[in-house]
């Protein structure tokens, strides 16, 4: 049986909040994960989630970064969110520096990026970025 191997999943920090307030697409995404051992998530997010936290919700961010695989910056992917800074700057996009940190960790460790924020992740071809549907947003109507 020749079975396709599923890629691990650097979990956006967007898509990490949304588990972290209980919303069902964000939990059962995440559960998968962790049952085929696939969910990272980069420091930089960590960062993010413990930044913007509120005190009591503490232990359950903490929770939720250590079931995941810590993925940690080093010069190769630094080079590289250099490299995507640069790119899209010469074509009028400036993204942040924790954005392109977190695709180039992606492309760097072959991982696809889990996030709702398309725009702030413009190598989705490269990385294959996973289309998740916001359950909460309003429906675009067909033309």
């Amino acid at each position: 049986m020749n079975q396709e191997r599923k890629s691990s999943i650097l979990i956006g920090t967007d898509v990490a909040i949304d588990f972290l307030r209980g919303k069902q697409y964000a939990k059962s995404l995440l559960e998968q994960l962790w049952e085929e051992d696939r969910a990272h998530i980069s420091i930089l997010s960590v960062y993010e989630l413990l930044a913007g936290m509120r005190d009591e919700e503490e232990k359950a961010t903490t929770d939720f970064v250590m079931a995941c695989k810590i993925q940690n910056v080093d010069l190769s992917v630094a080079y590289k969110a250099g490299e995507f800074y640069r790119k899209y700057r010469k074509r009028g996009k400036t993204l942040t520096s924790i954005d392109c940190l977190i695709m180039a960790t992606a492309a760097c460790r072959n991982l696809k990026i889990a996030t709702r924020n398309l725009k702030h992740y413009p190598e989705g071809n490269l990385l294959e970025v996973i289309r998740l549907k916001n359950p909460n947003s309003p429906k675009k109507k067909q033309t």
